[in-house]
């Protein structure tokens, strides 16, 4: 039956980020579909990601399933864009993302039964934006790594893919969404004529981390109530 093909039963994620947000609700997702859940917080230091996996392989004695969704914003001019406000972004939304997918894939090469990686992405992954030149930059990023870690690593049996989310109801558009003439002219180009929520990406990410994609790898699908298609 094709609906086995999406069950995660006896499945074990790593979730970057999923205290709140679009994180906990692909975390959600997940789990209901039938995955034990590790969540993690702070990747501020890269030396401390072997680590967390060898933690989490200890515990439930494998992993099958990363989701890179862990991120940062900051909004500033581009003219006045501090290193600082670059650096934090940048080492968050994309370094840490390769390091994580680094050591993820070392455990399923180990284990020989492949593994899913699914990368967080954004609409900036493919628009400039206005004042998120290190987010813009980051999120391409993600959709570029997304493409040569697919090529490299899918004789391996992993399937490395990304979701771009639209315009989110989460903590990191509360400063969109306070602003009601910016709000107004966000949901006048979204044919769905709403805000996505964190359920919204529910069944994509189940989708990516399920059997049922096995020969999707390097796409980054848009999760965007039709924005990229205005």
């Amino acid at each position: 039956m094709i609906l086995d093909a999406f069950s995660l039963q006896g499945k074990v994620a790593v979730v970057t980020g999923c205290d709140t947000g679009l994180g906990q609700g692909m975390a959600v997702g997940l789990a209901e579909a039938g995955c034990d859940i590790v969540g993690t917080a702070d990747l501020r230091k890269i030396d401390a990601i072997p680590e967390l996996l060898e933690r989490a392989v200890a515990e439930f004695g494998k992993i099958d399933i990363l989701v890179n969704n862990a991120g940062l914003i900051r909004r500033e001019d581009a003219i006045n864009f501090s290193e600082q406000d670059w650096d934090d972004v940048m080492n968050l939304n994309i370094k840490s993302v390769f390091f994580m997918s680094q050591a993820a894939a070392k455990h399923f090469i180990a284990q020989g039964n492949g593994g899913k990686i699914i990368n967080i992405a954004s609409m900036l992954s493919f628009q400039g934006g206005i004042r998120v030149p290190s987010y813009t930059a980051s999120k391409s990023g993600v959709m570029g790594v997304t493409r040569l870690l697919a090529n490299e690593w899918a004789q391996h049996n992993i399937n490395v893919n990304a979701i771009a989310p639209g315009y989110m109801a989460t903590n990191n558009t509360q400063q969109l969404r306070a602003d009601e003439e910016r709000s107004a002219a966000i949901l006048e180009r979204i044919p769905a004529g709403r805000w996505g929520l964190p359920s919204d990406l529910m069944g994509p990410v189940v989708f990516l981390a399920s059997s049922a994609s096995d020969y999707i790898n390097g796409y980054t699908v848009a999760v965007d109530g039709g924005w990229l298609a205005r």
